[in-house]
């Protein structure tokens, strides 16, 4: 059998690929495992202990929150709009919501919050706990004085505010589930002072329209926030307006996990805005469940497009706000705060290395007696003093030499010497030219001619 012929240059196979592997480099590993982060978790709600709270002088707060076993680093950009920022303190109990993400300068994984509630028992939820006993016990939460909700409402009013997400959750679950259904809308501010006496005003308003025109419920409603921006929710006023209401009340304020004074008055209590919608709309949707198969199986296709599109809104949103050029100005912001703390740490150190210099100066020049050097030097200035003056002397009396010998010069290149020694000058007499040729003159031209003692006037002939 013949055999098989092979090259000098022919070495094989030199890595076979049972051996090779992929090598990242740390960057690559790091944006890597930040884009899973992002993808995989993105934005999420985190409850914890404040620890290592630390405040920028650009605004920018960065802080860690801690449970029982482990820590999560975070940061609070000053540009993000959370009026809990100032109420922050190591030591406090917080519920953050922000998106999960990797600072990739130092390869560490950190939360970038965009909400703030505070936890704890403080003064208001002392307040809280005491207005709630007092209406308890006057019977404004007994179930015997709650109405029932009507099945099928056509009609109903709403107080909120005109910007809130709330508002926006209510109709979007409202034109979902029962189109039909007319709403008569209040606005009212639903944060800050006097917030509830517009809710109370609203909800008397809305009770004067349904005598006009019949409303079959109310929902008072407003989005999540702290026990202060819900504070409204929690007056006395506003629990006895919803008493008093003739038509039923629906409160659905702030998440599944906030409760109100105004959730206990109401006749019936929804977790969120989306919920309350859900309720007194159960009933039209359940009529609509027993319309024909088909079209029953044609709402249904039309309902899971319409979640399957906003699930992909929802995913191209995310994608855009990582891909967001805020994102990496934000990054950038927290690489200028630590480079801003590198630089502070530099100067003192300096400052310190300075100091220490003075000092060493300092001993050294107790040590060389600077009396004797003074002294010395202030001879040599008084010898310095002496030579300048001579020296100014000598310069002055040759100057002074100087001047007298130009003058005399001068004196002798003078024109008053010059007539002296028998010359002359002869001008216009008219206009005090002076005659340097014959042809400067014509007859009968006065002339003056000046000689040493004089003058003398002339006319042509």
């Amino acid at each position: 059998m013949a055999r098989k012929s092979q090259s000098q240059w022919d070495f094989g196979e030199l890595f076979p690929a049972e051996e090779t592997c992929d090598v990242l480099t740390v960057s690559e590993l790091t944006t890597r495992v930040k884009r899973e982060l992002e993808n995989r978790i993105g934005q999420v709600w985190v409850e914890g202990e404040i620890t290592n709270l630390r405040l920028q002088a650009s605004g920018h707060c960065y802080f860690s929150i801690k449970d029982e076993s482990t820590q999560l680093s975070c940061v609070l950009f000053g540009g993000t709009r959370a009026p809990q920022r100032g109420l922050m303190e190591d030591g406090q109990k917080v519920v953050l919501n922000g998106d999960l993400t990797v600072y990739e300068p130092r390869g560490q994984y950190q939360l970038i919050v965009q909400k703030v509630e505070l936890q704890g028992v403080g003064e208001l939820q002392a307040k809280f706990e005491k207005l709630k006993l007092k209406l308890k016990t006057e019977g404004l939460f007994d179930a015997e004085a709650k109405k029932e909700l009507p099945r099928y409402p056509q009609r109903i009013g709403v107080v909120t505010s005109l910007n809130g997400a709330a508002l926006r959750d209510v109709l979007h679950v409202i034109r979902r589930r029962q189109p039909s259904l007319q709403i008569v809308l209040v606005a009212s501010r639903v944060q800050g002072q006097g917030a509830e006496d517009e809710i109370a005003k609203g909800i008397e308003h809305l009770n004067k329209w349904s005598a006009r025109q019949p409303l079959d419920l109310m929902l008072v409603t407003r989005g999540g926030g702290s026990l202060e921006d819900l504070w409204a929710f929690n007056e006395e006023m506003l629990a006895r307006a919803i008493f008093n209401s003739a038509i039923p009340v629906v409160s659905a304020v702030g998440h599944e996990i906030d409760f109100t004074i105004s959730d206990f008055v109401a006749d019936f209590r929804a977790a969120t805005p989306s919920a309350a919608a859900e309720i007194f709309t159960a009933g039209a949707v359940a009529l609509n469940e027993s319309l024909a198969d088909t079209g029953e199986r044609l709402s249904r296709l039309m309902n899971r497009r319409h979640e399957y599109l906003l699930d992909r809104l929802g995913t191209m949103s995310h994608r855009l706000l990582r891909c967001h050029p805020r994102r990496s100005l934000q990054e950038h912001m927290q690489r200028v705060d630590e480079l801003h703390d590198d630089l502070l740490r530099a100067s003192q150190s300096l400052w310190k290395s300075s100091e220490q210099c003075w000092r060493g100066l300092a001993e050294r020049l107790l040590r060389v007696q600077p009396k004797l050097t003074l002294k010395r030097r202030r001879e040599r200035l008084i010898q310095l003093t002496q030579r300048l003056q001579e020296h100014v002397f000598h310069r002055r009396e040759k100057a002074s030499q100087d001047v007298v010998r130009l003058a005399d010069r001068l004196r002798l290149l003078g024109p008053e010497n010059v007539l002296a020694r028998g010359y002359s000058v002869t001008h216009d007499a008219a206009t005090g030219r002076v005659i340097r040729s014959p042809e400067d003159v014509k007859s009968g031209q006065p002339l003056r001619t000046r000689v040493a003692g004089g003058g003398i006037d002339s006319t042509v002939d």
